[in-house]
């Protein structure tokens, strides 16, 4: 593909990801992609044989980049693994407390796509969730901390509860409330050390 291609491609990604993310996958139409794109619908369809292929790209497309924002949160924070884990929530806090915050993109996804398990993009949501829990692992076991794979999954699913309950409430409460969680689990890894 021509460097004008990708550059199309990446601007229709870019739009749909705005779309869906906004107003939910199924609200949006292809016609409504291609209008915010820019583009035509024969474009759009040129670089996306489906809107099935599209809603994967576009959270294949968040996969790294949500990656390296959690990465460079936990390497920016100072402090030991306990400390850093928190500063994940603290961080995250921040970012989603405004107005047009509407959730974890992936989490959302796949829900509004439960029905369809074996959908990309469902498949897709999944993987980036693992890659996440597989990272924190990684840079909890280089901490020291005791059985870092069972705990680096306790604090996904209090990151992932603590947007959900954010998204529900809109009370930063919840998200501090679960980083002092995340922060006594670590703690207590800690303890256990040989």
């Amino acid at each position: 593909m021509s460097r004008s291609g990708d550059s199309t491609r990446e601007q229709i990604v870019v739009a749909a990801t705005r779309l869906f993310y906004g107003e939910g996958i199924k609200a949006v139409s292809m016609d409504a992609v291609a209008e915010t794109a820019g583009v035509t619908k024969k474009t759009l369809y040129y670089h996306f044989t489906s809107k099935d292929e599209l809603v994967a790209e576009t959270i294949a497309a968040r996969d790294q980049p949500t990656l390296e924002l959690y990465m460079r949160w936990f390497a920016e924070t100072d402090g030991g693994a306990a400390d850093k884990v928190r500063g994940l929530f603290t961080k995250l806090g921040r970012s989603v407390n405004t107005p047009r915050w509407r959730g974890c993109g992936f989490l959302r996804t796949i829900a509004e796509l439960a029905n369809t398990p074996a959908h990309p993009a469902v498949k897709a949501g999944a993987a980036h969730k693992k890659r996440f829990e597989a990272w924190l692992a990684t840079e909890l076991q280089g901490h020291g901390v005791a059985d870092a794979a069972a705990l680096a999954r306790q604090i996904v699913i209090l990151l992932d509860g603590a947007t959900t309950v954010m998204l529900i409430h809109r009370d930063l409460d919840y998200v501090e409330t679960a980083g002092q969680l995340a922060l006594g689990l670590v703690e207590s890894a800690q303890n256990r050390r040989p």
